[in-house]
């Protein structure tokens, strides 16, 4: 079997390795004196420089160095970090991602290091060094401990007690009262601690270099020989007069024990998805069997199966679920960049990321949060000085928040800015013909004007909006996933929109019911409730498609007639209320058959243009049920129901 293409690994890694110093920089922009930040960007460019060269991306490699020198100097005092050397080091990363992918113009980078070379020297202009606070002439004590696992990392102390020989003279101490007992000691473990005095003109940064590799993951005590030392460790968890510290002190948390993790490839994470799904279908087969064949034996067996079936589905499930903080953490650099070019003062609030989704939904919702975002701070916050005039804080606020409500996971994006002018939308809705003139629209109605094809309020097109392209494909977008996306907003205080999306793509809780001799699956999170419908209550309404639900008009859909089934309806049919946001319509049916767990397959090519379905099922005995798109549905049964009140 042949392994993982290294260069392959290398591009994730690499990519990684990116995402962690645009967030330190991006920190760093905030707190320009916070010295662990540097070291901690320092540290990212310093590895990719390595990783680079070492796997054969010279370029990369040769491109990083300059950036990581530039930061050396930062790191050792001689420049301060400023707003404009981390906004090139930003530029920088963008050029260090093409230059992984293989596809970065030379002249490109020649300009950024231009740039940063000037930044640099603006930098130096700005601070005198202080060299006293660089190195002490005396020396340094240190104490330092390794993480337990760090030599199954590949981490050799020895190593780096020969680099510390190489600074200067040492006399070094090696501790051994948290060594366990042998029946208790695991070989492979570290459980050493180190005293180390070092003399001669070393600098702290020139052992913290030493280092530089293990830094977040290790406790390490360095102070001047004239000062006491502090122990690294506490020597007792009773005892909270013994601290310990973190590297250099810089306000980094003390580091957690890492977790135990295999990188999977997405494709294999997939295709057991499949096998899952499968064996979700031949076990619904099976009860089906044992329901029609009586035996008790047969339906014991099923019975464990189904067991097995479900447990190995909801780890399935759990494997596919990762954080919406990868997906949040990828917009500080959106709202960055964007009060850059707009020249406003944003300030980016996350909560809730640790809620978890299908690692497929995550990726495809990145594309209508980057424009939601974009339209909250072009369109929704104001100038800081309109801010100001108007009573409120001239920093503008992006909350991007999600929670987990039942089985969807709900997304906010939130503006403190100016409001959705609900005249100048609906001047441009009679403007462009989607309303007459004068027609009562309620304000939830007048609001989704927005996402109509072509629909835009700005009074001028934009690099970043105003061309009318956009909502509504995020609309589309957030449909397709089988999710909702409804707006609050107002006029002077600010917008919210919310998106409802199911935790997953892969299997769901369905309504399973018969509409002649065919079945349909409806998701059971749009299910409202069930009505009967009599023949003499069907006649009735023939003509009207309207019932009256607690003193609300709703619109049916007569299922048998939108898909020509051709069979006659049965004496006593029901009608399976359903919801999007606001919106609900009535769907008759034949026959409610039950809860079904469905698992989605996807339309096959000659039917993705059918747009009543959302994909197909297989159902116990074998034959294929189809999913209704409710979305789709109720988009079918509005324009009736406008017909039919105009009419009335």
């Amino acid at each position: 079997m042949s392994g993982e293409d290294p260069t392959a690994a290398f591009r994730v890694e690499a990519g990684e390795c990116l995402d962690q110093v645009e967030q330190g920089l991006l920190d760093l922009g905030h707190r320009l004196d916070d010295k662990g930040l540097v070291d901690a960007v320092f540290r990212g460019l310093h590895t990719l420089k390595g990783s680079g060269a070492m796997f054969g991306f010279d370029a990369l490699a040769a491109f990083t160095h300059h950036c990581e020198s530039a930061f050396d100097k930062v790191r050792k005092g001689e420049v301060p970090a400023t707003a404009e050397l981390v906004a090139v080091i930003l530029s920088a990363g963008d050029h260090m991602r093409a230059l992984v992918d293989g596809d970065a113009p030379r002249a490109t980078g020649d300009a950024i290091l231009t740039r940063l070379a000037g930044a640099v020297e603006a930098a130096r202009g700005a601070v005198v060094p202080a060299a006293s606070a660089a190195a002490a002439a005396q020396g340094w004590r240190l104490s330092f401990r390794l993480p337990a696992d760090a030599m199954i990392n590949g981490t050799n102390p020895l190593m780096l007690l020969d680099e510390l020989r190489a600074l200067g003279d040492c006399t070094i101490v090696a501790r051994t009262d948290t060594v366990p007992p042998l029946a208790a000691l695991v070989p492979t473990e570290i459980h050493l601690t180190w005293d180390v005095t070092l003399t001669g003109d070393v600098s702290r940064e020139d052992i913290e270099d030493v280092f530089i590799f293990v830094m977040d993951d290790m406790t390490l005590a360095i102070e001047p020989i004239a000062a006491p030392m502090a122990d690294p460790e506490p020597e007792s968890d009773e005892d909270p007069a013994v601290m310990e510290r973190a590297p250099e002190a810089a306000g980094r948390a003390a580091a957690k024990p890492a977790g135990e993790s295999v990188r999977v490839p997405a494709d294999r994470l997939d295709a057991l998805m499949d096998r899952v799904g499968e064996l979700v279908i031949a076990q619904s087969r099976l009860s089906q069997l044992a329901q029609q064949d009586g035996g008790v034996a047969i339906r014991s067996v099923s019975e464990e199966i189904e067991r097995l079936a479900g447990e190995l589905r909801d780890t399935m499930m759990v494997l596919r679920m990762v954080p919406v903080a990868q997906l949040f953490g990828r917009f500080r650099r959106l709202v960055h960049d964007l009060a850059r070019d707009t020249g406003k003062c944003i300030e980016l609030v996350t909560e809730g990321e640790a809620t978890e989704v299908d690692k497929t939904i995550v990726e495809r919702l990145f594309d209508p949060l980057v424009h939601l975002i974009r339209n909250s701070c072009d369109h929704g916050l104001e100038p800081a000085a309109d801010r100001v005039a108007a009573g409120k804080p001239g920093v503008g606020t992006v909350r991007l928040s999600a929670h987990q409500a039942g089985g969807e996971v709900v997304i906010g994006i939130r503006d403190d800015g100016r409001g959705i002018d609900r005249a100048r939308v609906r001047a441009r809705a009679e403007a462009n013909g989607l309303v007459e003139a004068g027609a009562a629209l309620s304000d939830g109605e007048l609001l989704q004007m927005i996402f109509h094809p072509g629909f835009s309020t700005a009074a001028q097109v934009t690099s970043l909006s105003g061309r009318g392209v956009g909502m509504d494909v995020v609309k589309r977008t957030i449909e397709s996933l089988r999710g909702t996306i409804d707006i609050v907003s107002t006029e002077g205080v600010g917008s919210t929109i919310t998106l409802r999306i199911p935790l997953t793509l892969a299997i769901i809780e369905g309504l399973l019911v018969r509409v002649g001799r065919g079945h349909y699956v409806l998701p059971l999170a749009a299910v409202e409730e069930c009505l009967e419908l009599s023949a003499a209550e069907d006649a009735r309404s023939c003509g009207s498609s309207l019932i009256t639900l607690r003193d609300r008009l709703v619109p049916f859909l007569r299922l048998r007639d939108l898909f020509a089934t051709g069979s006659t309806p049965d004496p006593y049919q029901k009608i399976v209320v359903v919801s999007v946001g606001e919106e609900r319509v009535g769907l008759v049916v034949d026959q409610i058959v039950g809860n079904h767990q469905t698992v989605i397959k996807s339309m096959s090519a000659l039917h993705r243009d059918v747009e009543a379905f959302a994909g197909a099922t297989i159902l116990g005995d074998g034959s294929v049920a189809l999913i209704l798109d409710i979305g789709h549905l109720i988009d079918v049964a509005q324009p009736r129901e406008e017909r039919l009140r105009a009419a009335g």
